[in-house]
């Protein structure tokens, strides 16, 4: 599969369901990848390559700004001064 190619519904909608199951499980286990691998290996295998690294980043955005609204704001900087 070279990626190159529009997917198709049934694919995207795959593809999104595998991304679902395996964001349900990180979430569930603290993020700890390794309980979640036979998921993640669903997920990449149903998804182009250039998706699973949009959905990534994505999620890291997400959980950065789930923090921001949980913890605030606290500048780099004034981390080690405590």
């Amino acid at each position: 599969c070279s990626g190159m190619a529009a997917p198709t519904m049934a694919e995207r909608k795959a593809c999104w369901g595998a991304r679902d199951e395996f964001w349900q499980c990180l979430d569930s286990h603290g993020e700890d990848a390794a309980k979640c691998e036979k998921l993640r290996r669903a997920f990449e295998s149903r998804c182009p390559q250039q998706w699973v690294k949009h959905f990534d980043k994505r999620r890291d955005f997400l959980k950065y700004k789930k923090k921001l609204e949980t913890e605030g704001y606290s500048p780099p900087e004034a981390a080690g001064k405590s």
